[in-house]
């Protein structure tokens, strides 16, 4: 069976803020829900119920047991040995219990348990106030039991019982002698006189007589085979009490050889039936008949000496018991001791736990609430004080968690309206970051607050080194009167100013037209400026380039025209007048027309093909064979030079138009032939990055190389070094370039010379 004492369980304490030299008290203790402990109060109540029930059930059986006089089904010493096996269980149940309990409380005070102190005070408290009266009680209960049981089987009481019973068996003595004495008289008279058939109304009369005469309540004479002859009763005797005797019960007197005695109960009274043989006393062959005499013993007297000899044996069967009720009595009484002393550390802990449980839910929800969990709610039912501080608690919690709910949607909603701007933020930074003019903002004090992608790489700075820098250090060393005039036009902008500016950028002049907005607040108050400028360097390029195309096909078309008739005039003269005009300046003059004729004639072929320059029409194929089939006439043409190509085996398909490119690849390869003047090193090669999916093109030389700012204008028409260079060819090759999509740079060359570097992207247009 569970006790049903058990306090809550506890769990390991938990050494949280405790301070030096002093353990923390245990407020981990789990605590059912108040269904469970409903039930464990019912399981409580009901054992202990049952407990005293079945104390007083086995009290009643043993004080109905030492009731001898009473008519109790305790007649065997079987059911006391059950009664004092079931006492001793009882009683090693409660000393369990009670121990348990007791050692209970005494390990949850070493423990220091949440409560234990309490209840150790509780359990010391009802223990004092339970134990002392209870032994007081129990010693003169045992003192009385003791007295009475001396008193119960004293000698006076079983010598009256003893002389009791010898009166009834004194009774009973005397009419079997009365009977014996009756029937040796009828049975020698009826021997001698009334046997013979002849005299069976004699026979009659005599037993008549004799009934009467010696006071008889029945005579009956049984013949030899067993069969009543003839009977006489007294008058107050019904003739229906006499039962015909079996003859085995006639048979047994002859055996006997004296009389055969039985007693019959008929109609609460004992029928004394006494049975002899005629002759008296002889055997069974020697039996002539048999004669029965009854006497009647009267209900009162047989109840009398019955219940004299059940008292009797009762009284033999309680004296074997005697120590067994004393030990049984000295049981029960300890049981009733323990289960006093029982319930009153039960009421001692159910007290302390109706205390202390509300107390550690409240510690425990303390120490929940602190580490956030507001959700904890307290089913302790108690109509105290402590209930009611249990309820506020439970308010206290519920109010608590309401306002963080309620400051976690604030917190939620200003989640996401910082995430909705966060995401705008990001949208503005792709969206900057993907424009292709650079963008920078500048605070009122004029430091830079922010620049996107296209501005770091058109300026050629990192964000991180410029960010929260004044803008003038954008400007890095550009010359003073430029970056004066810039600072002017940027503080006297007002709402928003545009004007073209041209700095150099990493040595190189790059144009850029730059438009400014002042960015004001609700107020109109200025909170910086925007700066947003495009690179027009390319563009400009690309004007130049169409004007100078322009400019190209006017002068073919206006030259052209007359070169013809000139030429054809100064031959016309050389044929006709050679002979006949004999100075040598006239064939001297005529022939230096020709040859200027001819060469302002390739002049003008030469803009004429820039101006009609061909569109290009790509498609897939192969690099390296263009290369080869360029290099093939310089290699055998230029013996002094050496050539050399380096190729990659990797290189992808490119989409190129074959003329165009070989084109622009004999105009490098002429410039690096020009470069090394006859002798030196020209070096091409191929490449392919597929990180960056570009194959690059390099032509090399190891001529003297290019000053940098010949570099800047290397592309523009009509721009040559050359005393006979029409200007033409670089931008020529430039345009080939950037008709397949495609970037031409110029480097130096290590440790001379210059390279030219082209980039294909592999997955150009068609």
């Amino acid at each position: 069976m569970t006790p049903p004492l058990d306090t809550p369980p506890t769990e390991p304490s938990q050494k949280t803020g405790s301070s030096p030299g002093r353990m923390p008290m245990d407020l981990s203790m789990k605590r059912p829900s108040a269904e469970a402990e409903k039930k464990r109060q019912k399981r409580e109540f009901l054992f202990i119920g049952l407990l005293v029930v079945t104390v007083g059930l086995i009290s009643y059986a043993i004080s109905k047991a030492s009731n001898y006089g009473a008519n109790f089904p305790i007649s065997n010493t079987l059911l006391m040995f059950i009664l004092i096996n079931i006492n001793m269980m009882l009683l090693l149940t409660l000393i369990i219990l009670v121990f348990r309990n007791l050692a209970k409380a005494y390990f949850d005070r070493r423990k220091k348990t949440m409560g234990s102190k309490l209840r150790v005070k509780l359990v010391i408290a009802f223990i004092t106030l339970t134990l002392v009266p209870t032994v007081v009680l129990f010693y003169f209960s045992m003192q009385f039991i003791s007295t009475s049981i001396a008193y119960w089987f004293n000698a006076p009481v079983e010598q009256a019982l003893e002389n009791s019973l010898s009166i009834g068996r004194e009774l009973y003595t005397h009419i079997e002698k009365n009977n014996a004495f009756f029937l040796d008289r009828i049975a020698y008279q009826l021997d001698k006189k009334y046997l013979s058939s002849s005299k069976k109304s004699a026979l009659s009369n005599y037993i008549v007589v004799s009934q009467r005469a010696f006071n008889l309540d029945a005579i009956e004479v049984y013949g030899k085979n067993t069969e009543r002859l003839t009977f006489s009763i007294s008058s107050d005797t019904a003739p229906t009490t006499l039962n015909l005797i079996a003859a085995g019960e006639l048979q047994k007197a002859a055996q006997s050889k004296g009389i055969h005695t039985l007693i019959e109960e008929s109609g609460g009274q004992e029928l004394i039936r006494s049975i002899a043989t005629v002759p008296f006393r002889a055997d069974r062959q020697n039996a002539r008949a048999y004669v029965v005499i009854t006497i009647r013993v009267s209900r009162e007297l047989v109840g009398n000496i019955s219940s004299v000899t059940r008292g009797f044996e009762e009284y033999q069967q309680i004296k074997l018991m005697k120590k067994p009720i004393r030990t049984t009595y000295f049981i029960a009484l300890s049981i009733v001791a323990l289960l006093v002393l029982f319930c009153a550390i039960w009421f001692a802990f159910y007290l302390a736990r109706s205390i202390t449980i509300p107390i550690m839910e409240l510690a425990k929800g303390t120490r929940r609430v602190a580490e956030g969990d507001l959700s904890f709610h307290i089913d302790v039912v108690a109509n105290d004080e402590i209930g009611s501080l249990v309820v506020d608690f439970n308010k206290m919690t519920r109010d608590l968690g309401i306002s963080r709910e309620q400051l976690a949607l604030s917190a939620r909603m200003l989640k996401e309206q910082n995430l909705e701007i966060e995401e705008q933020r990001q949208y503005m930074e792709i969206v900057l970051q993907s424009v292709s003019a650079g963008v920078i903002s500048l605070d009122p004090s004029g430091h830079v607050a922010t620049i996107n992608k296209s501005a770091e790489r058109m300026l050629q700075v990192k964000s991180k080194h410029v960010i929260r820098h004044h803008y003038t250090e954008l400007l890095g060393g550009q010359e003073s009167q430029t970056a004066k005039e810039i600072s002017e036009k940027l503080e006297n902008s007002g709402n928003g100013i545009n004007f073209p500016v041209s700095l150099a950028i990493s040595g190189k002049p790059r144009s850029f037209n730059v438009h400014s907005t002042t960015l004001r607040d609700d107020n109109g108050n200025p909170m910086g400026l925007v700066i947003v400028f495009d690179d027009m360097t390319e563009l400009e390029k690309i004007q130049r380039l169409a004007a100078w195309r322009e400019v190209a096909r006017r002068i073919a078309h206006e030259v052209k025209n007359p070169l013809t008739p000139i030429a054809l005039s100064a031959e016309r003269l050389k044929r006709r007048y050679s002979k006949v005009v004999a100075e040598p300046v006239f064939d001297e003059c005529t022939r230096t027309i020709i040859e200027h004729v001819d060469l302002i004639r390739n002049l003008v072929n030469s803009f004429a093909s820039f101006a009609r320059f061909p569109t290009a029409n790509p498609e897939p194929c192969e690099l390296p064979p263009i290369v080869e089939d360029c290099l093939v006439l310089y290699r055998e043409g230029l013996p002094d030079i050496e050539f050399t190509v380096e190729f990659v085996n990797d290189i992808p398909l490119l989409n190129l138009d074959r003329q165009l490119i070989k084109q622009a690849l004999i105009n490098l390869i002429e410039n690096a032939v020009a470069a090394v003047r006859g002798r030196g090193r020209i070096a091409l090669s191929l490449s392919y990055n597929s990180l960056k999916q570009v194959v690059t093109l390099e032509v090399a030389d190891s001529g003297t190389g290019i000053p940098d700012p010949v570099k800047a204008r290397l592309f523009e028409p009509y721009f040559s070094t050359k005393k006979s260079g029409t200007g033409l060819g670089l931008a020529i090759v430039n345009s080939i370039v950037s008709d397949h999509n495609a970037e031409i740079r110029v480097l130096d060359n290590d440790p001379t010379g210059t390279r030219f570097v082209i980039e294909f992207p592999v997955q150009a247009p068609a």
